[in-house]
């Protein structure tokens, strides 16, 4: 094979605790999971299960049939522990109900004088 039918990509997996980047050098034509395997980090990480994985490319979700260029950076998803929206809403200490504050305003003031009693 020459050397010209091969070409490097990354393979990256991030835990809270450590971040992988493992250079790969993968045939030209291979896919996103030939460079998953290979870059044996399923093996490193056990929580990685390829049944269900999400994986991408430079952070757009990929199938695993992708064909890969030289230089990609393959990257391996965890899943989500919550949902970003619920988490909003239990930020903002909502109950997912919209609710406007009331508007207040120089004419609504004119309108209703506070009442002086005296």
């Amino acid at each position: 094979m020459a050397e010209t039918d091969t070409f490097t990509v990354e393979v990256a997996y991030a835990r809270p605790d450590e971040q992988v980047i493992v250079p790969v050098t993968v045939p030209a034509g291979a896919t996103l999971e030939q460079a998953v395997r290979q870059s044996r980090l399923p093996e490193r990480f056990p929580e990685i299960d390829l049944a269900t994985v999400k994986v991408g490319v430079f952070s757009k979700p990929s199938p695993w049939s992708r064909v890969l260029a030289a230089g990609d950076r393959v990257e391996i998803y965890r899943p989500l522990l919550a949902d970003p929206k619920q988490v909003r809403k239990q930020r903002a200490g909502g109950d997912g109900k919209k609710s406007r504050p009331k508007a207040t305003s120089a004419a609504t003031a004119e309108e209703n004088p506070p009442s002086r009693s005296g």
